[in-house]
């Protein structure tokens, strides 16, 4: 199976191809950087390529796509996040005509003004979100779903594990002293993805021979509770200090006026509301075997 995969100097795209290497797989690596550890793409060859600047130049003969490239940010620029998220998707598309698509997606096109329990994956895209990420994430979906016949989408959520550049620096930025302040109560409940499994996940997508294509959720065996969680987290990083819960309907009057700040509108959603997935599509059309949520040691 040859296979390229896009965003590969970021933490879910280094996990693909280091895991498509051990599986012996051909892989041509891009991202935007000028070179890549060797290490982190397990080998892979390197492009550098902006999918945000337009097509690339003579791609490779590939056989499936990995779509991991994406602006993660929930508080950027949305002239910037929309060009890459969805204008780079259009780009990726148009690169590689007639190929098996991965798209990596996110849990985050579910309705973020309601608790998401058990979501299945029909319940997204919906027509409201809190920030342009989640919006720009829908858009793609979409798009891809339209252009290409052979296109499976991917919907983790809370992506952790080594090497993490984005749940875990998220939730450090809000240590103060030796508290973590979280919006909610830290008692309901929230899907995790580890890298690991969703590289996997990945793998098997690029490969179904008998799933032409379809959108599926993508996490650990079991939700766990935004407290169990947090502490695990604080501990795989060797930080000492314990979560702090503010309700939510404090923070949410100075979400509105601060839209900007860490403890945003689209944070305490994610924390004081349930963000459950079904992951039963996964499983049963994928062959997906989740693990459950464990998190690595400092």
């Amino acid at each position: 199976m040859r296979l390229a995969v896009t965003g590969a100097t970021g933490f879910v795209g280094g996990a693909v191809c280091r895991a498509a290497a051990a599986a012996g797989w051909p892989v041509t690596a891009f991202g935007r950087r000028a070179a890549a550890d060797p290490e982190h793409i397990g080998g892979a060859r390197y492009r550098s390529w902006d999918i945000a600047a337009g097509k690339l130049a003579e791609p490779p003969d590939v056989d499936a796509v990995v779509h991991c490239a994406a602006s993660a940010t929930d508080t950027g620029v949305a002239r910037e996040v929309w060009r890459t998220n969805l204008l780079g998707t259009h780009h990726v598309l148009a690169s590689f005509p007639g190929c098996r698509i991965v798209h990596v997606s996110s849990a985050s096109v579910y309705d973020p003004y309601r608790p998401t329990v058990r979501a299945k994956e029909h319940e997204a895209p919906v027509s409201r979100y809190l920030n342009v990420y989640a919006a720009a994430k829908a858009a793609a979906e979409q798009l891809v779903r339209a252009v290409a016949r052979e296109a499976i989408v991917l919907r983790p959520h809370a992506v952790y594990g080594t090497g993490d550049t984005t749940l875990l620096p998220r939730l450090l930025e809000n240590v103060r002293g030796n508290r973590l302040l979280v919006p909610g109560n830290g008692t309901v409940l929230v899907s995790m993805t580890e890298v690991g499994s969703l590289a996997r996940a990945c793998l098997l997508a690029a490969a179904a021979e008998t799933v032409p294509s379809g959108v599926f959720n993508i996490a650990d065996s079991a939700p766990v509770t935004i407290d169990w969680a947090v502490r695990g987290l604080l501990a795989s990083a060797g930080v000492p200090a314990r979560p702090a819960y503010l309700p939510a309907g404090l923070l949410s009057p100075l979400a509105r006026v601060f839209p900007g700040g860490r403890l945003n509108r689209y944070v305490i959603s994610q924390f004081a509301m349930e963000r459950s997935l079904d992951i039963t599509a996964a499983i049963d059309r994928l062959g997906y075997e989740p693990a459950p949520t464990a998190f690595p040691p400092p």
